[in-house]
């Protein structure tokens, strides 16, 4: 504790004390609410709203708001929020991350600044983190919201939904009602979601919704999509209120680091990337190239240059020429000596499919940029794709920075507290749990080789399993997680195998966790969002003491993460709501995060002492280490973040700017037009002249109709050029480090520069386009949206190669290729 903290207090405690009257005031309302009348709750629902409407302040609105939903959930889920389950909703509503252990209840905690921001009719997101859960917990979470007469949407990869009992009414085979949520079990693990309930519907009736659930890719990608539109119509989002994300940490520092990106493929692939696989496996570690794994860098050797050189025949590879062929030598190289197999990816039908570090989940749709997928294609024979050209991008952090109000919830955040306050100015507030914690974190053992530690784990495994505790492995890739499940199946023991190669049983794995003599090993993953109850989910009471009984659910993480937050997360899968459970670390010098970080003299000492390679040392002074070498990744991780975001900043402020003004111009505003075309006379003293007199030929309806239509296509032509352009700017200006400048400096200016480029050529664009406007705005604009599916262009219309592409860009259809084509595949 810091000496500033021990005379101030900190952050959460203060936060907390000024919340304590207003749960107070809550339960005082709690016998009021609970004479109303199950119909008597949407129309104070209403008056609420009125309230708001006639401007009354939402914050005084909130204690008898919180009352309502506490006695909404009594009434349709038989459950009262705890009083430190209103301390949580209190801090989201107030824009903060409550940071709350694994089984306090933070579905239900969402529902109450859920409902209290809804009364301001803008609409309110729960993210989620994934499809599965964004659908579980609208329609578990629905019941609440229905009651008290708001609607509910969901929007999902697949399709979207709205939440609707009377749908399930409806329907005529249907001869009683359901409950939303059954105790069969679905492929997650929870409750079985009837999808009677669900109705689908359009992704701009689920946004239309008081409250709407879905992922962090769906919505991000929808404000994309929504930004390759071409009719007002077609919009799907409203305005950017307030955002509840799940797993905040997950979201907000995990995923930060891959941007979400729209593209569509751009060209052939060619046989360039087999050549560049053939280069790198002739070459060899520490003699042609060195690796780096704290940064995950190659750098090539003299000698490893001259191999590729005298592979490729060429005289020098660095010059202006060949700096295409430095790049994919490159990528060859970091595809063969950094991305391995069933750890950073797996192949499943013939396709490289890039695992999640965090999660251990399969992120199908997504692919590494600038030509490392396809490196890895190569490298491992499959199908190569073709390269892409990005219409749309942005980061997850200059996504959710939009929203006027954002808040979070996640079980582990403090040790992440600077990163979640400094990128999104979010104070991270730890919840007092609703019972003692009773988990016992026992000391780490450190082994001299991983097969000691894995025999030494076998016997430990066995030891539990023989007395009934049940047991959950955490392993940090799929390599590892199958390598145990030898060693168990050798030891005799019977368990289950949980990762991304099987995830549809994921829900049925998780579920049976916590049964007395379960074994479980699972990736990052281990069913996050989803309970492990002891005695297995459902249990009797008899099988839930018979577990507790015998010390609960026990722990056993195989390697320490990168992030302190992940071991916490593995720990906090055990002892959820006063139960008992036991963890513990087995790591050895051999682990990754030991070999790049331990010093060689423990592993000396260790060899001096006579120990055996199954033999454990407990030894606070290296565990102590390993705490220091996370908080040390987390920082480099930190930093690393920090960059990206500082390079994005840099193209949101043009992206704003350019989508700003699309926006306005595809909702019909005039004012925009006039605006745009009013710096025109830059390009000509006479346009002024020529325009007023296009619009008095056309008429002012025709004249603005295809005046819009063609400034958003000369808009969505030179923006993409743009982000190629500033891409190639990204790429380069690195290398002006070795001439004493500051990258980052040369890329704000070089981009400013490139901006305002773009913004000239537009507007000549838009000037020769003009002048040349018919009375049929169709006979000279071909109004074809950008149709999108997730991550591509979605085909549209036959073209060739060398025909004019249909956008009016005058370019040849493989220059320009807004619509992607089938031929244009070929």
């Amino acid at each position: 504790m810091s000496i500033l903290t021990s005379i101030f207090g900190d952050t959460s405690t203060k936060i907390i004390k000024g919340i304590r009257p207003l749960v107070e005031e809550i339960n005082g309302l709690e016998e009021k609410v609970s004479l109303f009348k199950n119909e008597e709750f949407p129309l104070e629902t209403q008056k609420l709203k009125e309230r708001i409407k006639s401007g009354e302040k939402l914050d005084t609105l909130e204690p008898i708001a919180f009352a309502l939903v506490r006695e909404a959930a009594k009434r349709t889920l038989k459950q009262r929020h705890f009083d430190v389950q209103l301390l949580g909703g209190a801090v989201l509503h107030r824009g903060n991350i409550a940071e709350m252990k694994t089984g306090e209840g933070k579905t239900l905690v969402a529902t109450l600044p859920a409902f209290v921001n809804a009364l301001e009719d803008k609409g309110v997101h729960v993210v989620t983190v994934n499809d599965y859960l964004a659908r579980r917990d609208a329609v578990w979470m629905g019941q609440i919201y229905n009651f008290l007469g708001l609607s509910i949407g969901i929007i999902g990869h697949e399709a979207s939904y709205l939440y609707d009992p009377a749908h399930q009414d409806s329907k005529a085979e249907t001869n009683s009602k359901q409950d939303p949520l059954d105790t069969t079990r679905d492929s997650l693990g929870g409750f079985k979601v009837v999808h009677e309930f669900l109705r689908p519907c359009t992704r701009r009736e689920a946004y239309a919704a008081d409250i709407t659930y879905g992922t962090n890719n769906e919505f991000g990608f929808d404000y994309l999509r929504d930004n390759l539109e071409y009719e007002e119509g077609k919009l799907r989002q409203r305005e950017f209120h307030y955002a509840i994300v799940d797993e905040v940490d997950s979201i907000l520092i995990d995923e930060a680091r891959t941007p979400l990106i729209i593209s569509a493929p751009s060209g052939e692939a060619g046989d360039l990337y087999r050549v560049f696989t053939k280069v790198a496996e002739k070459m060899n570690e520490n003699e042609d190239y060195e690796v780096d794994e704290k940064l995950k860098a190659i750098t090539l050797t003299e000698k490893g240059i001259d191999k590729a050189e005298g592979f490729l025949k060429v005289g020098n590879i660095y010059t202006e020429k060949g700096m295409k062929l430095v790049h994919h030598l490159e990528n060859a190289v970091r595809a063969k000596a950094l991305f391995k197999r069933d750890t950073d990816y797996v192949v499943k039908n013939n396709e490289v499919v890039i695992v999640d570090a965090f999660t251990g989940r399969m992120q199908p749709g997504r692919r590494w940029s600038g030509g490392l997928h396809q490196a890895i294609e190569s490298k491992e024979g499959v199908k190569i794709e073709q390269e892409s050209r990005t219409f749309a991008s942005i980061t997850f952090q200059n996504y959710f920075r939009m929203y006027k109000k954002l808040s979070g919830m996640t079980g582990t955040a403090l040790t992440s507290s600077e990163e979640l306050y400094t990128v999104y100015g979010l104070n991270t507030v730890s919840i007092p749990t609703n019972k003692p914690i009773q988990r016992i974190d026992h000391n780490d053992f450190i082994f001299q080789t991983e097969i000691g530690k894995f025999k030494a784990l076998a016997r430990r495994v066995k030891e539990l399993n023989e007395k009934g505790q049940p047991v959950l492995i955490g392993t940090v890739s799929i390599e590892k997680n199958e390598l145990i499940s030898e060693y168990l199946k050798h030891s005799g023991i019977k368990h289950e195998v949980l990762n991304a190669k099987n995830h549809e049983r994921e829900g049925e794995i998780i579920a049976q966790a916590g049964r007395k003599g379960a074994v479980t090993i699972a990736t990052n993953m281990a069913g996050r969002g989803v309970d492990i109850k002891l005695g297995g989910n459902p249990s009797t009471p008899a099988q839930y003491e018979e577990v507790k009984n015998i010390g609960g659910l026990f722990v056993l993480g195989t390697e320490r993460h990168e992030a302190r937050r992940i071991d916490n997360q593995l720990r906090g899968r055990s002892a959820r709501q006063g139960d008992p459970g036991e963890t513990q670390f087995f790591v050895s010098l051999e682990d990754s995060l030991m070999r790049v970080f331990a010093k060689d003299m423990i592993k000396n000492l260790m060899g001096r002492l006579g120990i055996a390679e199954d033999q454990p040392i407990e030894n606070r002074l290296i565990t102590r280490s390993l705490e220091t070498a996370q908080g040390k990744i987390e920082g480099f991780n930190f930093d690393s973040r920090k960059h990206v975001l500082e390079y994005d900043d840099v193209l949101n402020f043009q992206r704003g700017k350019i989508y700003g003004r699309r926006r306005n111009i595809l909702r019909g505003d005039r004012e925009a037009m006039d605006g745009f075309i009013g710096e025109l006379s830059k390009i000509e003293e006479d346009a002024s002249i020529k325009i007023a007199s296009k619009k008095t030929e056309l008429g002012e309806e025709k004249f603005y109709g295809a005046l819009g239509k063609m400034l958003i296509q000369a808009i969505d032509i030179s923006w993409v050029d743009h982000l190629e352009a500033m891409d190639y700017l990204r790429s380069s200006v690195n290398l002006r480090a070795y001439g004493q400048r500051d990258p980052l400096i040369e890329y704000k200016k070089e981009g400013l520069r490139l901006f305002k480029d773009m913004e000239a050529g537009l507007e000549r664009q838009v000037y020769d386009a003009v002048s040349n406007l018919n009375s049929d705005p169709n006979s000279t604009i071909q109004n074809e949206p950008i149709k999108i599916v997730l991550g591509d262009v979605s085909e549209s219309g036959h073209i060739g190669r060398n025909d004019p592409c249909p956008c009016g860009s005058g370019l040849k259809w493989k220059k320009c290729g807004l619509i992607n084509s089938p031929e244009h595949k070929k």
